[in-house]
């Protein structure tokens, strides 16, 4: 009997790992760790994505009851789990999808040390990703740290049999016939059911044929909010490529800025705690606490900013187009670290990916691979009237907005601009000297 640890590929379709124990030749248990070593990191007692993950498994032990078999949840860490699995199933082994995050590849390693020394192996393959790390890389076998030839390059090595979907569904049969198990209770694990629900992805023809002309207004419900679902692996990447191949490059090249942000982790994981160009560590940040607080809770006097704010407060997510003025907003016009916007946004994003959003991070910071240039900021008025125009969103999310209740802008933007400009100036010259 081996073992298939679910991970971020919360679903029996499509799914590479699964198809590859289910034709082993080996019956297969599927299990699933509620890892401590992340649920302890996360102080809201009601995080939506822990009830989103705790729903899907439960629709996941309802499909596999219906094969005879069930999903095994436990709670705890990793490798105890796994040692007292060992000692209760004649297990053969491990197989499960790859995982590119650092924690993730440390408690791999951990895992697999473990296996070697029971005798059983652990295998592990290619899912959340078309192209993962180390399959893109420039003539002089180094990573790409920009973005349009590493895009151009997993254009040139892709082939169609690169997204084709993995049959599971004719391998069913192969499931470890196994007693009903329970699941444990949410509460047991020191959370509670939230309110907040996860969109459903929508990458239908009309959302991904209109994505390019409407992408970048955030009035319109014109994204496919796909982020959580790639996360969380409830739909797989390939179904995703195959229907930008049919209907949206433009669709297509977000893919691609996933996977490239994946490989740059991988590589340089460093760059989630320092800015990834040395020229910027030296930046002498302002990081007022109480100015802070203002941009997290959509008080900054700047509408834009305040509405994509109170968004992403009230449901965990937040327009793309809004993300970059925010988080340009946050760095240059505050003159407040990159790392504390990424942290904030690690905590309230349904869609939180730690390689994408520390890229994104860096990219509005001007101080990541590939960045926009430190000197272009974003001007939170002008982004306001050429994609909400009508104040739609806006409104929306500030319905005080014009009135006597709205407050004065926080800062003067100009000179926020120039002050900004002046703090980068004096980081490279740091490093220069």
């Amino acid at each position: 009997m081996l073992l298939f640890w679910f991970r971020r590929d919360l679903r029996l379709h499509d799914n590479a790992g699964l198809f590859h124990a289910l034709t082993s030749g080996k019956l297969v248990l599927p299990l699933f760790i509620l890892d401590s070593a992340i649920l302890d990191k996360l102080e809201n007692g009601k995080d939506a994505r822990v009830t989103f993950i705790y729903n899907t498994l439960l629709e996941l032990h309802r499909k596999l009851e219906a094969q005879g078999s069930t999903l095994l949840v436990r709670h705890g860490k990793p490798l105890e789990v796994f040692k007292e699995l060992m000692q209760k199933y004649n297990v053969e082994a491990i197989y499960t999808n790859r995982d590119y995050e650092p924690y993730a590849r440390h408690r791999d390693q951990e895992i697999a040390r473990l296996a070697q020394q029971q005798g059983v192996a652990f295998q592990s393959f290619k899912d959340q990703v078309i192209m993962e790390p180390g399959e893109i890389m420039t003539l002089g076998g180094t990573p790409y740290k920009v973005y349009t030839p590493f895009k151009n390059a997993w254009k040139k090595a892709f082939t169609p049999t690169l997204a084709a979907s993995y049959p599971t569904h004719t391998h069913f049969g192969h499931f470890y016939q196994h007693p009903k198990t329970p699941i444990p209770a949410l509460q047991d694990v020191g959370f509670a059911l939230s309110d907040l629900l996860v969109p459903r992805a929508d990458f239908s023809a009309n959302t991904l044929q209109a994505y390019e002309q409407t992408r970048n207004l955030p009035a319109k419900n014109a994204t496919s909010h796909l982020g959580p679902h790639l996360r969380f692996g409830t739909v797989s990447v390939r179904e995703a490529v195959r229907a930008a191949l049919e209907h949206s490059d433009v669709w297509l090249q977000e893919l691609i800025w996933r996977e490239f942000f994946l490989q740059l982790l991988f590589h340089f994981p460093e760059s989630a705690a320092v800015s990834f160009a040395p020229k910027f560590r030296h930046i002498v940040w302002r990081n007022n606490e109480e100015e802070f607080e203002k941009w997290c809770e959509g008080k900054t006097g700047f509408p834009l900013v305040d509405a994509g704010m109170r968004e992403l407060n009230a449901t965990g997510f937040m327009h793309n187009r809004v993300r970059m003025v925010v988080a340009s907003f946050l760095v240059k016009d505050l003159l407040i670290d990159w790392r504390w916007g990424e942290a904030f946004f690690a905590e309230k994003l349904l869609d939180y990916d730690m390689a994408s959003n520390v890229g994104n991070w860096q990219w509005a910071a001007g101080t990541g691979a590939d960045a926009q240039p430190y000197f272009r900021i974003f001007n939170p008025t002008s982004q306001a009237a050429k994609f909400d125009p009508e104040q739609a969103y806006i409104k929306r999310w500030v319905p005080e907005f014009g009135t006597a209740a709205y407050p004065q802008p926080m800062v003067d933007h100009s000179m926020a601009r120039d002050r900004a400009v002046a703090a980068y100036k004096k980081a490279i010259a740091l490093t220069e000297a």
